[in-house]
This record gives C-alpha cells, sequence and structure tokens, in this order.
C-alpha cells in the first residue's frame, strides 16, 4: 500500500516566497496548500482543513504567526497537526515564544535553503512520529 502524501499548509505574506516554497513541498512529495497571510489561514483551518503540518512566518500583517498559533491553540483547531515556524526572526525569546505556543520547530529562513526546510520539516515530523 502506497503512503498517503503528507499535507501542508504553508502560511507567508510574500507570495513569490510561498509559490517557491509550495513549488519545493509539491516537488518532495507534499500534498501543500498555502495561505496568503494569518486571516486566510485561520479561516481554512476553521472550515475544517486538516494538514499534518503547519508551517508558518512569524511577521505578517494584521495577525503575525504567534498570534496565529494563540488561535489555533485558544480554538482547539488542529491540535493534531505539527506546527512549525518558518522565519527570519532568529532571536532566542522568539524561539522561546514559538515553543511556548506549541511550535515544534523553528527554522531561520535566511539559514536554510528551500531543500534544507524540507528536510528539517521532515525531520521534525518523524521526531513527532508522524
Amino acid at each position: 500500500m502506497a503512503e498517503t502524501k503528507k499535507k501542508i499548509l504553508i502560511i507567508d505574506d510574500d507570495s513569490f516566497l510561498l509559490d517557491m516554497y509550495a513549488l519545493k513541498f509539491t516537488q518532495s512529495g507534499f500534498e501543500v496548500d498555502t495561505a496568503l497571510g494569518s486571516e486566510i489561514a485561520l479561516q481554512k483551518l476553521q472550515e475544517g482543513a486538516k494538514p499534518d503540518i503547519i508551517l508558518m512566518d512569524i511577521l505578517m500583517p494584521v495577525m503575525d504567526g504567534f498570534q496565529l498559533l494563540e488561535k489555533i491553540n485558544s480554538e482547539k483547531i488542529c491540535t493534531a497537526s505539527c506546527k512549525i515556524i518558518l522565519s527570519n526572526r532568529g532571536q532566542q525569546e522568539d524561539i522561546e515564544r514559538g515553543k511556548e505556543l506549541g511550535a515544534d520547530g523553528y527554522i531561520i529562513k535566511a539559514n536554510a535553503t528551500p531543500a534544507e526546510v524540507i528536510t528539517q520539516v521532515t525531520d521534525i515530523l518523524n521526531k513527532k512520529g508522524k
């Protein structure tokens, strides 16, 4: 029996990065959905989207990634999803805040090529036993 594709929801307010990561993850065998910003992502999740992985940026207008994580937690949606932050903010306090909000991983964009991001996401999933 073939292994089912892992579903990933990629959230960023930069459409170029969103498209690039969507393409790379699709080429690596993931089933990809995207959201241009937190509001669209939250709406998709509230409407029943059940991604295996939620990969989100921090710096976004209106609602940042931390606020999105807080909403996901308070509304108890996608409790089984692996939540990973992908951000250029690499300060220790940001990493700690992400962990406190339940992020399973924190990847700094500037330090990782798209291929390395996919490897890190896969490693985090494997550690969680997903």
